[in-house]
This record gives C-alpha cells, structure tokens and sequence, in this order.
C-alpha cells in the first residue's frame, strides 16, 4: 500500500478529499505503529472508517514522547517545537522534504500569487535563535524564490529593517514583512509610517517575551502603527506540513489538502458541527509520513463554509482524554 503524494496537491473538491482522507488513514493504520496501537486502543478497526467523522484523531502530545513516522524510509529532517523551560519539545521526523516544500509553496500562491513576486522580509528572532524550524525553512525558501535582493532576515536589527521597509515602500516593491508577534509590535512601537505596498503577517507567539495581548488589540496596535487596513496572519505547527492562512479579522482559509474540524471538549472523540468552539483538530494530507489526523490543544471554530478562527488554548486541566493511553 503505498500514497501517491502528487494526488495531494491535486484536490479540487471535498469529495476528492474525503475519498483521499479515507486512504491515508487506511495506510497510516496499515504502517504506522503509534497510530495503529492508538487505534486499537480505542478498538477502532479499519472496516469501520466510512466516513471523515469515523477518524480518530491522534493527540498531538504524541509527538513529544512517540517517533511518528508511517513507512519505513529514513528521516531527512526533524523538524522541532520551541517548548517551554524545562518542558519537552515536539519532533516532527519527516521523511520527505519536498511534501512539504510542495506544501507551503502551493498554499502560498493559492492565497497570494507568486512567491517570486514578494520582496520577502523574515522577522523572526525567536525561531532563528534556535534550530529545528519548520518556519525558518519555509521563510528560508520563500526568500531563495523572491526576485529581490533585498529579501532576507531580521534577528534584533529593527533600524536596519525599518530603513529597507521604507525604501521598498519609496519603490512601490510589493512586500511580505512575516513577524513572530512580539517582534512585529517592537518593530511597531518606533515606526509610525504607513504601508502601502507591504503585506503584514503575524506567526503568533510572544514566547514570554512581552505582555500577552489578545488577537483583536495587537492587530489594531499594528494597523495603526504601520497604517495598514489589515493585519494578515499564518497558521501553522511543528507537527503539520501544511498552513491556514487569515486576510485579516482572524479568519483563517486551508489548503485543499487541508481540513479543520472541532471536538467537543467534554468528550474528545465526538466532532461538533459547523458554528460550535471546541477542541481544533486538523487533517493534513501532507503528513502523509507522519501522522495526518491530529488533536491540538488549541480552541477554536470552525465555520460552514470551510473558514475557522483560533479562540486560544487548553489549560493542561481542561484536556479532558485526550491523552487516553500512554503506548
């Protein structure tokens, strides 16, 4: 049993996903074994998968303790989490670098255009800090692919990016600054210059680093700072291979290959329909060497037509089983 990667990509309705989904949890049962003991655990056998809702969908805590890999071939990349002090990290052993290349360079020009066409400016302190990053080398590629010299990465030089941010703006270089959040609001604080040709878009993350603030008054701040009319976000984790993307107001649209369902929050194994907060968990076609059925801990809504907005996370106290073994 094997997966035909290209027909990912290649998903134009929910039915060709559906049926899709359908065969990667067949195989990733088949040759998976953390997911398949975690499946057998909740006696959940494959002739009974009909349908997306009959799933079960890993804890994403699995990847802090477990080697989440479907198949046999050897890792290339492990990709891996931040983590908190003295907390454990997720990895991410991916065995095919270019599903993921493929990945985020289709989500990208599905969502914005050609990635060639941006002047691509990284600030990202917090992930350059560290290796491992699954951001780092999306942003990596995305400013190997740009046309313009001036692409590149920003740790703590916020003058220097300041100066390349107003002459690109002089020139009229259509512009994707891509921030980790606290350093987009310190970048903020000392500019006070409207953007118009420049696309603003958070990661997310203070890492501790400032005063937690709420999605609504950062991307206010931002907009006022930087005289921008909307504040453009990305969703993404160390554990998928595949991003949402949000235009503004917090909205978040997937990839084809990508699909965001709710759990309830009182019983983790039963999905909520359209319209109703709970436990977010993702399908992502693009783990099709991992683990492409996940629960994380955050919270969310997801809407009918598809879009989702993230409402925050699980306190450790309110993940009620959604680590119901320990394999």
């Amino acid at each position: 049993m094997t997966m035909d990667t290209d027909a990912i990509f290649a998903i134009k309705t929910s039915l060709e996903f559906e049926a899709l989904a359908l065969k990667v949890f067949q195989l990733q049962y088949a040759k998976n074994k953390v997911y398949k003991s975690y499946c057998d655990y909740l006696n959940i056998t494959p002739n009974e998968i009909k349908t997306l809702k009959d799933i079960p969908f890993l804890p994403i805590a699995f990847f802090k303790s477990k080697k989440i890999i479907t198949g046999t071939q050897k890792t290339t990349v492990i990709f891996s989490s931040s983590g908190t002090t003295g907390g454990s990290t997720s990895k991410h052993y991916v065995t095919d670098i270019s599903l993921y290349e493929k990945s985020f360079r289709n989500a990208f020009e599905l969502f914005y255009g050609d990635v060639s066409s941006y002047c691509i400016l990284a600030l990202l302190p917090s992930y350059l800090e560290r290796s491992g990053s699954s951001l780092i080398h999306m942003a990596h590629d995305f400013i190997n692919l740009s046309k313009y010299d001036e692409s590149g990465f920003y740790l703590n030089n916020l003058d220097e990016l300041k100066t390349t941010l107003l002459q690109l703006e002089a020139k009229g270089v259509k512009t994707l600054l891509l921030g980790v959040s606290f350093a987009l609001l310190d970048l903020a604080e000392h500019f006070g210059v409207p953007l118009k040709h420049t696309t603003i878009m958070e990661t997310g993350g203070m890492k501790g680093r400032r005063k937690e603030m709420i999605r609504e008054e950062m991307h206010s701040f931002l907009q006022e700072k930087m005289g921008v009319a909307q504040i453009h976000s990305e969703y993404g984790m160390t554990e998928l291979l595949s991003q949402a993307y949000s235009k503004g107001n917090g909205l978040f649209q997937c990839p084809p290959w990508m699909k965001v369902l709710t759990r309830d929050t009182e019983d983790p194994l039963s999905l909520q329909n359209a319209g109703k907060s709970g436990g977010i968990n993702i399908i992502d076609l693009a783990n099709s060497n991992s683990c492409s059925f996940i629960a994380t801990q955050d919270l969310g809504r997801v809407y009918a037509n598809g879009s989702f907005e993230v409402l925050g996370r699980f306190d450790h106290a309110e993940i009620r089983g959604c680590n119901l073994m320990v394999i």
